[in-house]
């Protein structure tokens, strides 16, 4: 299967979105499609055995829209000067068109050559004259409503393209009944609806589209934070190239003031670096050799070498860039709603304005009235509107979590996290760092302490355990030096074994000395180690128990925050770990956690989170993304917490770029309010709807409450002006820093 994201001209509004991708899954070889009305694109899973790109390409040419190619949001998004020039021009010529066509019903002054009372030939011929350049104008609105009819997928343009045309073939009757000498015809033409209708289209578009560049910006300013040059060494010597030029493997200088131009390893020198704009943590972190750094950080003071390591699509920022875009071509379950309102609205639109039509004739008005009422009801129906509700909140709101280091997979996560109910946290490397040290020793043997240590060091430098690297920080501030280590294995949720010459060295908790029988003495030492807050590991020498030590954990920072938070929201929290109960007891207290769920093997969690899910809890499961992996699946939600280069976890919906577990608390409010956000869009979408068609169709004129054409263009253009300016408030208002 392959994956690959277009973008796609012609679309307009929802239903030209939800057609596109209706018509895109009906074809054999496409897997799923994904069709985003905000971004202008469509991403795509096929079977790269079945079809190919020019047949993909084919099939969205034959649904009435155009294929630009490669989805590429690093391309630099130009404004067309020349469309906004013609778009004042237009203004002025409308200008013009409106004082010609209704000047003289307000007492404004005509020339007698184009004044319908004095020359109706003359006016007739101005006002025709004056229209024929709005349908030049509004051709790309005619080709795309005429080329939707006929696929039977009438959409906006097809309604508006309706309407212009209805008023045109009228007018232009009109018009040849005024040559012909019926002066007093004059005062029915409809030219200027015809070209006022158009030029609204125009700026309906005009404001859409400046929404959506600004929608955009947030997923362009992740992309524009890399600098366009970098500086490298070449024969030992400084060479300043463009950022397209850097292979890896070359080695990169970044002095004080001077961004990281691409991802790498520190050779050489040291310096804070500000990772804000990648991670969403404003405090400076210390790198020195050996730290990863991130493109588009900042240095803040010192002097750095670096060597590549990931360039181009395969560095953090394009891998950050790429899941926005897909969490942005995602569906959200309550986006289906105007996909499906919009799929059949516009064909019930048509019914209604032909219903209309026939109706008015029947009822004895002439037909110049049944026309207009047509047209009304054909040009006020805006579709437009339900389409942009979801999207543009969708873009804005994973735009602003992506800048503050939460990266957000799918849309829909959006959605499930409003109604969240139970969080669970892994203990160690998400509550706590995960940056353990030995804490105490007790020595039951004739070595000595040093020597236990040497001991239990050397067969734990063979376990990827986060209690290794505090055996290894240990060993190393003690210079003990590593004795030779065989037949290791690992006893997942017990601990470790292994050969030290002819000596077998058992590592684990106790659970491990009743799986091999060996009778443990010293239990009341192991009660006063977990008292303390610390984990246990029990050191056994050829069945015999030598020692006992006790590992302490740091507490992540924001931990105890983050819980009050969710406390306050008034969220059940759950902690969840393999540490003893009294050890993880102490933990949980400490936090202000009143849920343990303690002694855990890493396969259990996942059955955890499915007994959880089955007593009717929607649940979010954070971990570290690594053995937490199928407890992250199963979850609602599954966050991983890693570093800002670790991003790519495929088993969480949410990706953390630092520790900071504030960010989970920020995500669920963030959630709420864009659910709260797109309910009021959509309800201002269906709202204008079903008041302005039943006026449109005169059902208030008895109360003398009607609308032309023209008055309908211009309501049409207020209601997706509501969505998109209540759709912004999502960054006026956000509580994500």
């Amino acid at each position: 299967m392959k994956k690959i994201t277009l973008s796609v001209e012609g679309m307009t509004c929802s239903a030209c979105s939800s057609g596109l991708e209706k018509h895109l899954n009906k074809q054999n070889g496409i897997v799923s499609a994904s069709v985003n009305l905000v971004l202008a694109n469509t991403t795509i899973t096929y079977d790269e055995k079945l079809i190919s790109l020019k047949h993909i390409e084919s099939y969205i040419k034959k649904a009435g829209f155009k294929s630009l190619g490669t989805y590429n949001i690093n391309a630099e998004q130009k404004t067309n000067k020349l469309k906004k020039v013609w778009f004042w021009l237009f203004g002025v010529l409308a200008i013009i068109l409106l004082y010609v066509s209704m000047g003289h019903m307000v007492g404004l002054p005509l020339p007698n050559f184009i004044s319908p009372n004095i020359n109706a030939k003359g006016y007739a011929t101005t006002l025709l004259i004056l229209t024929i350049p709005f349908l030049v104008y509004g051709l790309d609105i005619f080709k795309s409503g005429f080329k939707n009819l006929f696929h039977l997928k009438p959409n906006m343009d097809t309604l508006v393209t309706l309407g212009v045309f209805s008023s045109l073939i009228y007018s232009i009757y009109l018009f040849v009944l005024i040559m012909l000498g019926n002066a007093y015809e004059a005062h029915n033409l409809y030219f200027e609806s015809c070209a006022i209708i158009v030029y609204f289209i125009k700026l309906g578009r005009n404001i859409d589209s400046f929404s959506k560049i600004k929608t955009k910006q947030a997923v362009m300013d992740l992309v524009t934070i890399t600098p366009n040059n970098a500086t490298i060494l070449v024969n030992g010597k400084p060479k300043v190239v463009t950022l397209d030029e850097v292979k890896k493997g070359d080695i990169v200088i970044c002095s004080a003031g001077e961004k990281i131009a691409v991802d790498g390893v520190i050779t050489k020198g040291s310096a804070h670096l500000n990772e804000a704009f990648i991670t969403g943590e404003s405090k400076p972190n210390n790198k020195t050799i050996g730290s990863q750094v991130i493109a588009g950080s900042i240095n803040l003071n010192g002097y750095i070498e670096y060597e590549a390591v990931k360039i181009g699509k395969d560095s953090t920022i394009s891998e950050i860039v790429n899941l926005v875009v897909e969490a942005t071509n995602t569906k959200m379950p309550i986006a289906k709603v105007a996909d499906k309102v919009s799929g059949i609205f516009v064909p019930i639109v048509m019914g209604l304005a032909v219903l209309t039509f026939v109706i008015y004739l029947i009822l004895g008005y002439n037909f110049a009235t049944a026309i207009t009422t047509f047209v009304t009801v054909l040009v006020v129906a805006c579709p437009c509107s339900l389409g942009l509700a979801t999207p543009l909140a969708i873009v804005i709101s994973v735009g602003i979590s992506a800048k503050a280091g939460i990266l957000i997979k799918k849309s829909e996560t959006l959605e499930i996290a409003n109604k969240i109910n139970t969080v669970v946290f892994d203990k160690t490397g998400t509550l706590t760092y995960g940056n353990l040290k030995l804490a105490k020793i007790y020595n039951y043997s004739n070595l000595s302490d040093n020597e236990i240590i040497k001991l239990a060091g050397s067969v734990e430098s063979k376990s990827n355990h986060p209690i290794a690297s505090a055996f290894k920080q240990k060993l190393e501030e003690l210079g003990l030096e590593l004795l030779e280590v065989s037949n290791f294995k690992d006893y997942s949720g017990y601990g470790i074994s292994a050969n030290i010459g002819t000596n077998e060295i058992l590592l684990g908790n106790n659970k491990l000395l009743k799986k091999f029988k060996i009778k443990n003495l010293y239990a009341s030492d192991e009660l006063e180690l977990l008292n303390s807050g610390c984990s246990v590991i029990y050191v056994v020498k050829d069945k015999t128990i030598i020692g006992l030590i006790g590992v302490n954990d740091l507490i992540n920072p924001t931990a105890t925050q983050t819980i009050k938070e969710l406390n306050n929201f008034g969220l059940e929290v759950i902690m969840l770990t393999g540490d003893g109960e009294q050890v993880a007891k102490q933990i949980a207290s400490d936090l202000g956690i009143n849920n343990v769920i303690a002694g855990v093997l890493p396969k259990q969690k996942s059955e955890v989170i499915k007994n959880l899910k089955k007593q009717g809890k929607k649940v979010l499961m954070c971990g570290d993304g690594i053995n937490d992996s199928p407890a992250l699946s199963i979850a609602d939600i599954g966050v991983s917490v890693s570093g800002g280069s670790d991003i790519a976890i495929n088993s969480a919906d949410v990706v953390l770029l630092n520790n900071n577990l504030s960010k989970i608390s920020e995500l669920i409010s963030l959630s709420k309010r864009t659910i709260k956000n797109i309910k009021q869009n959509l309800f201002w979408a269906f709202f204008y709807n079903a008041l302005m068609i039943p006026i449109a169709m005169g059902v208030f004129s008895a109360l003398n409450f009607t609308i032309n054409p023209m008055l309908a263009g211009i309501a049409m253009v207020l209601s997706s002006l509501t969505v998109i300016l209540n759709a912004l408030t999502l960054k006026i208002k956000r509580r994500i820093k």
